[in-house]
């Protein structure tokens, strides 16, 4: 034994024999995935140090004793070294730096042995090594700009003098998973094979170096010189994709241009000054916010996901399951069922809206076919897990009920009671509703234990949230079996207690009467539309508004109205109530506070519509002249207070969940961090004082509750971890 850890071994030989060649296996303890924390970077310095003291060798294998190769670097660290300040990032990353350039420097060749995953540093370990083999089933890929960073352990450096600059800029700015194919065909593996001849490809590859026949030192000089392009090249490759990428990123979302610029900047640079360029770069834009609240997005998403595991782990097995409603809607999840595995009823009373949810499931899966997601074979086998049915026939086997019809209490009632007296004792019943009480919905139901809410939003393909409702007499057993289908359809389900709206839309609706109070006093709704998009929401409130469509949004706020009279009960009519009154129902019958037209692709475009604006005068009784500083306060303070309410009335039981949940829900933007972290950012101190300001004009909907100015006083925070400024 060369050298032994707690994350990492290195011995001499191999199972394929050769005690020549030295194996260093990542294998971190207690842990069923290999993650690259400071702990296991120093453990790392240490083996390559025992490596290079080590007489005799020819040649090094680097693999991994679990399922993945090595998943990235601990992203719970980060949050607290990014606290440090950049020169002390600049100074761990050199650090780093040092230590897989020994790797590289090494007296022999040298590969890597990539069985699975082989993300973020994990790839940056593999690019330090001479060659690379890799599993079949392996993915590789630098996703550091999703979390706001950029590769700084070697990958701007390394990467696009192995695969070229074009192809470097595609990985990185994009952020891609990527197959062992594409990894093969770009350059950045040297051959794919089964995972059971990976260490035998390997050693071939090193005895085929010591023999001449690869040259492992030419691919050194090409790693750790100039990147080979002349200077017209360079403007051509690199100004080219900033303009491309920029145009895909948006203003919010400065990490993919910056890690186009630390390519360019180092392209013309010896190793050592181009890593110098990259590890300045990673510690500037991990003193922004929009780094921290990414990393906090990732660290909250893992909560969420550690929650649900804990309720799959006590679910029984959901291997068949029946949606009640066609349409448009019951398609939709049929089809997310049937896409993932689970074989799925679809009944309805009606032969032709079994037809429309045959439709919607059928254009679903040939979109996946058109993307070369699935073959027609794949979209033939996967279309035959959708049973459609008028009776309730096979309803004896059903595990889970997905109930959809249309959002009328006395309606989902009857169906609801109905199916009961049809399944069997243990089966599972959830409604999919936005906004009736689970409570209320069980009242008549003999086994009230066995039913909860599942809350999909629309469109359910898109949508990754899953709202799973718990009402007053829903056990357990309900709530783990629902959480682990939607799991199992690829879904994000979040836990939250009864009330109206749940969480999601309860939190909705007072930002939608921020939005009707600017209206009233005069503001320009397409005004208030770029004010919100700039800001970072994918769609402003009156597009969103034609978006849900007006019937909907009507609907919703008498339920929010009738549940939270204080702040949600409105005495004079709103621009919402006119459009729907004059039948503008938005995209559903293209038009609402905008008009629809088809593009050339056929979806629905937006353009402007005086009669829209006709209409709303009708609701304004000032005319005001408002900043777009005013327009966010107003629009975004009754929604963050309402979250805060959420999790002091334990709709929701954390921080992370009732965060993620916006993001996943309504397209919160992702780069603030939810509307809790948003509190945070601000400074819980100055958020009560600015609604507080405007809950003296504009009453209960902007007042903060009696626990937020106490947390404003004592100094406290969401989330514990501060963000710098």
């Amino acid at each position: 034994m060369i050298y032994q850890g707690n994350a990492i071994t290195v011995a001499r030989g191999t199972k394929n024999g050769g005690d020549d060649v030295a194996m260093l296996t990542f294998d971190l303890q207690g842990e069923s995935i290999n993650k690259l924390s400071s702990a296991v970077v120093a453990e790392l310095d240490e083996a390559v140090q025992a490596i290079r003291a080590e007489s005799g060798l020819k040649g090094l294998v680097i693999g991994s004793a679990k399922d993945a190769f090595i998943v990235g670097a601990d992203i719970t660290e980060f949050q607290t070294m990014f606290g440090k300040g950049s020169e002390f990032l600049e100074s761990m990353l050199m650090k780093v730096h040092d230590i897989f350039n020994a790797i590289e420097d090494l007296p022999f060749p040298t590969v890597t042995a990539i069985n699975g995953l082989a993300l973020g540093g994990g790839c940056e370990v593999t690019l330090t090594t001479d060659f690379r083999v890799m599993g079949d089933k392996a993915k590789i890929g630098l996703p550091e700009t999703k979390l706001g960073i950029l590769p700084g352990w070697g990958g701007c450096v390394r990467l696009p003098r192995m695969i070229g600059s074009d192809n470097a800029v595609e990985w990185i700015a994009g952020g891609t998973e990527n197959r062992a194919d594409a990894a093969l065909k770009v350059g950045a593996v040297d051959a794919v094979v089964p995972n059971d001849q990976l260490e035998a490809a390997a050693l071939d590859m090193i005895a085929r170096a010591n023999a001449g026949e690869l040259d492992y030192q030419a691919r050194r000089a090409e790693k750790t010189g100039p990147l080979k392009l002349n200077a017209i090249e360079q403007m051509m490759a690199f100004e080219t994709a900033k303009g491309f990428v920029a145009g895909k990123a948006g203003p919010h979302y400065p990490a993919p241009i910056e890690a186009i610029k630390v390519i360019q900047k180092g392209a013309g640079e010896e190793r050592t000054r181009a890593q110098a360029i990259e590890a300045k770069a990673f510690a500037k834009l991990a003193m922004t916010d929009v780094a921290f609240n990414l990393v906090g997005l990732f660290m909250n998403d893992q909560v969420v996901k550690k929650k649900a595991g804990k309720f799959e782990k006590q679910a029984r097995a959901v291997k068949q399951t029946a949606v009640l409603g066609a349409g448009i809607m019951g398609g939709g999840i049929a089809y997310q069922s049937a896409s993932k595995g689970t074989p799925i009823l679809m009944k309805d009373i009606k032969e032709e809206a079994i037809e429309l949810g045959l439709k919607e499931s059928r254009k679903l899966f040939a979109k996946q076919v058109e993307r070369n997601k699935l073959t027609t074979e794949q979209m033939a086998e996967k279309l035959t897990l959708i049973r459609p049915t008028l009776s309730y026939g096979d309803f004896g086997h059903v595990d889970l009920v997905v109930e959809a019809v249309v959002e009328n209490p006395k309606v989902k009632d009857a169906v609801l009671t109905e199916v009961e007296g049809l399944v069997g004792e243990d089966t599972i019943l959830t409604s999919n509703t936005s906004t009736i009480s689970i409570t209320r919905l069980a009242q008549n139901l003999k086994r009230p234990e066995n039913f909860c809410g599942m809350h999909f939003f629309n469109p359910v393909h898109r949508m990754p949230l899953v709202e799973v409702i718990r009402g007053e007499k829903t056990g357990d057993a309900a709530v783990a079996a629902t959480v682990a289908y939607a799991r199992a359809m690829g879904k994000t389900p979040i836990v939250v207690n009864d009330c109206p709206g749940f969480l999601v839309n309860r939190v909705l609706f007072p930002y939608f009467g921020g939005f009707s109070l600017l209206v009233e006093q005069g503001a320009d709704f397409q005004r208030v539309d770029k004010v919100m998009e700039k800001f970072g929401w994918p769609m402003g409130p009156a597009y969103l508004l034609d978006v849900v469509g007006m019937d909907t949004a009507v609907h919703a706020n008498e339920v929010m109205a009738e549940g939270f009279p204080d702040r949600m009960a409105r005495d004079s009519k709103t621009a919402i109530q006119v459009m729907y009154e004059n039948e503008r129902l938005g995209q559903k019958n293209d038009k609402g506070f905008y008009a629809y037209e088809e593009d050339r692709k056929g979806k629905p475009k937006k353009v402007s519509d005086d009669k829209a604006y006709e209409l709303v005068k009708q609701v304004v009784v000032s005319e005001k002249e408002f900043s777009d500083e005013d327009i966010i306060a107003r629009m975004m303070v009754p929604l963050c207070l309402e979250t805060v309410r959420c999790l002091e009335d334990n709709i929701v039981e954390t921080p992370a969940e009732a965060d993620m949940a916006l993001i996943y829900g309504v397209g919160f933007p992702p780069f603030r961090g939810g509307a809790l972290r948003y509190i945070d950012a601000m400074g819980v101190a100055e958020f009560v004082k600015l609604a507080e300001g405007l809950a003296e004009e504009l009453g209960p909907l902007y007042a903060p509750t009696d626990k937020l100015r106490k947390m404003a006083e004592a100094g406290e925070r969401f989330y514990s971890t501060q963000a710098q400024s």
